[in-house]
């Protein structure tokens, strides 16, 4: 399969490092100079500044977008409208209504959609749903989440404070991981409060959301996602009935990924554990490109998929409504 991307910034570079057999064909930048930079890393790969002509390519069998986020829904749902399976990076739109155009486009073309929600294939997120499908942990009860960072100097002028591009502030950024990652474990919400603030950064969005999502069953996701955690930080607990499963840190600057396990054990003693450290590269890209390979090869529906992304988006179009914007 030959690959185009759309987007060399940062998760364009990681996208293209992470194809798992895949072949590189096409970059593509509004900065043709980026997109330059990325394919003088791989032989015979060509660069363009024009999206259209790296979609039309005939060369090309799947699109990657790792574009600001106004862009992403359009340009997806030109690619599948061509024929090209896509990939689209998370949120992958800034509102849910935008994906239908790339639904509508995919059912005509029958091409494979995927939505880029690499955490789900982090090794210590992969063992949580390992121990919570065995039912050794009972059913779930709640799960509390934190996700975090500082930004940097000149944070407030980058296109995400800039909400014509980006869509929202940080509950739209790293919220939406969290959102996903409680709806893969717990399923859907359909009851959502939520509070969304501007405490530290100089911009009209929010540097923090505060989200309190609900069950049907009434089972609960306490979620808190910042831009002014001054020590980056990712933690994901979640209570089962008989265990509760502690997650912490993503590699690099966020610590070594690791998962503990508690069970519970008779007479409510003091319960067992036992502990998984994760401590090397991080292989979620790649993994994440593998599945979507094989949604590909085998013509199944990817997971995450252009719905799961809406259903994320919807709860934080709820948020955003319910504090008035």
């Amino acid at each position: 399969m030959r690959v185009a991307i759309i987007g060399c910034g940062l998760i364009g570079q990681k996208r293209a490092k992470a194809l798992a057999g895949a072949k590189l064909a096409v970059c593509c930048d509004v900065k043709l100079e980026l997109a330059e930079k990325l394919a003088a890393a791989y032989p015979g790969v060509r660069a363009t500044a024009d999206w259209r002509e790296a979609v039309a390519a005939e060369d090309v069998d799947i699109v990657v977008v790792a574009t600001i986020h106004k862009e992403l829904a359009p340009i997806a749902a030109a690619a599948a409208g061509a024929g090209k399976h896509v990939l689209v990076e998370k949120p992958g739109a800034r509102r849910a209504a935008e994906l239908d155009p790339v639904l509508e486009a995919a059912a005509r073309t029958g091409v494979r959609v995927r939505v880029g929600f690499n955490h789900r294939y982090h090794p210590a997120m992969q063992k949580a749903r390992e121990i919570l499908d065995s039912g050794v942990a009972g059913p779930l009860m709640f799960i509390r989440g934190r996700y975090g960072h500082g930004g940097g100097p000149g944070y407030d002028k980058n296109w995400r404070a800039v909400e014509e591009l980006s869509g929202g502030g940080e509950a739209i950024d790293q919220g939406m991981h969290l959102i996903d990652l409680s709806r893969w474990y717990m399923g859907d919400f359909p009851n959502v409060q939520g509070q969304i603030a501007t405490y530290f950064w100089d911009m009209p969005v929010e540097d923090n959301v505060f989200l309190l999502l609900q069950t049907a069953a009434g089972q609960t996701a306490q979620l808190h996602a910042t831009w002014t955690e001054w020590k980056n930080l990712f933690s994901l607990e979640i209570y089962g009935k008989y265990g509760k499963i502690d997650i912490s840190g993503l590699g690099r600057s966020y610590g070594v990924e690791k998962l503990t396990y508690y069970q519970m054990a008779p007479d409510l003693l003091p319960p067992s554990k036992v502990e998984f450290e994760y401590p090397g590269e991080d292989l979620s890209w790649e993994l994440e490109f593998a599945a979507f390979l094989t949604d590909i090869r085998e013509g199944r529906d990817p997971e995450p998929g252009v719905r799961d992304a809406q259903a994320a988006l919807r709860i934080v179009e709820a948020i955003y409504k319910e504090n008035g914007r």
